[in-house]
């Protein structure tokens, strides 16, 4: 998963379903591809940076509720369309834009997520037909940015400025809430230590994660149930973490938050806000019993934009996706096949490789 590190955007989820569908009915280019994903994440990111942080603290998921309006663009630009029709889906876009972070944790999110493509996608099949909306879908007094945000800065929609948004866009080493990824490296790190190895896990008195308040926020979820629950719960991710030396997909499983002695250490955990930190930096401290302390700080996390991922990383995790999934899908040909679909005629033949059929 990529998220755009300023927003916490996921930018890939809604805006590449639509179009992979559109190259599904009738021949793409991969360039053509590329261009229309490229507008879909600058339109979906740069809406988001006009209502951050305040969106998202309030409670909206911002995948879900930008992402569609990232799909509309997309879809637009694949098609060829005008400005016109696409402000018309910006209104049908708008009044379909919703998801809500407490929905984190749940299958309810990804209700959301998966309605922004296709809203977004719908939205301009309707415009193309001749479907209006508003004049000013965006920044209308009753319009989308004054609506989700008390103040939106809308100067983040216009020209060039901030810069190119798809290049602060990251991907996630971990299988869970990008907010949790400095805290996974740092008890990675620590149950390395030998110091850590020597000692019984029984001794461990208190655990404090010092982070971005929106770490307590996102994820202070003690006593969690299903895998989909561990995945935004840092007393999980700590006690996994910790006991096992490794962060991967079935560490966040339904089996792995069955075992009882992740949930004893997790409830371990405990939280300090640092404002002045960023959402990639982490403090884990230990403390035992008998006084003894560990502590590991990270101040970028695997996977930001500080310390990316290599592109043998990224490979590495399609293939361990695709292994855990049991889908028979041939991973070297794929792998190829994307790091050249610019040069794809159709990309409806790379999304066949994907396919356990394929």
């Amino acid at each position: 998963c990529d998220t755009h590190i300023p927003t916490i955007v996921h930018p890939s989820a809604p805006v590449f379903p639509p179009l992979f569908a559109l190259a599904d009915t009738a021949p793409v280019h991969g360039q053509d591809l590329l261009r229309a994903f490229v507008v879909g994440t600058e339109v979906e990111c740069r809406i988001a940076n006009a209502i951050s942080p305040y969106h998202y603290a309030r409670g909206w998921h911002i995948t879900s509720t930008c992402g569609v309006f990232g799909a509309a663009a997309a879809t637009a630009s694949l098609r060829g369309l005008d400005e016109g029709v696409l402000a018309s889906a910006f209104g049908s876009a708008g009044a379909q834009s919703c998801g809500l972070v407490e929905t984190l944790g749940s299958s309810a999110k990804s209700i959301s997520v998966g309605n922004a493509a296709r809203n977004g996608m719908l939205s301009v099949f309707l415009a193309a037909q001749g479907f209006e909306g508003p004049a000013a879908p965006l920044e209308g007094p009753r319009g989308f940015l004054r609506v989700v945000c008390d103040t939106p800065d809308f100067s983040a929609l216009e020209g060039s400025e901030p810069g190119w948004q798809l290049l602060a866009n990251a991907y996630k080493p971990y299988p869970c809430g990008v907010v949790l990824n400095p805290v996974i490296d740092a008890c990675l790190a620590l149950a390395m230590r030998p110091e850590f190895g020597a000692r019984p896990v029984a001794g461990i008195a208190s655990i404090v994660l010092t982070g971005h308040p929106l770490l307590r926020q996102r994820t202070d979820r003690p006593g969690v149930t299903t895998g989909r629950q561990s995945q935004v719960s840092a007393q999980h991710a700590v006690g996994i973490s910790l006991l096992r030396g490794r962060a991967g997909l079935e560490e966040f499983s339904d089996a792995a938050v069955g075992d009882a002695s992740v949930r004893a250490l997790g409830a371990k955990v405990t939280f300090e806000d640092d404002s002045g930190m960023t959402v990639d930096a982490a403090r884990v401290h230990i403390l035992y019993a008998d006084g003894f302390a560990l502590a590991e700080g990270v101040e970028f996390a695997r996977g930001s934009l500080d310390r990316p991922l290599s592109d043998a990383e990224l490979e590495q995790k399609l293939r361990d996706l695709c292994a855990y999934s049991g889908a028979s899908i041939q991973t070297q040909p794929l792998i190829d096949a994307l790091w050249s679909i610019d040069q794809a005629p159709d990309v409806a033949a790379v999304m066949a490789l994907a396919s356990p059929a394929g």
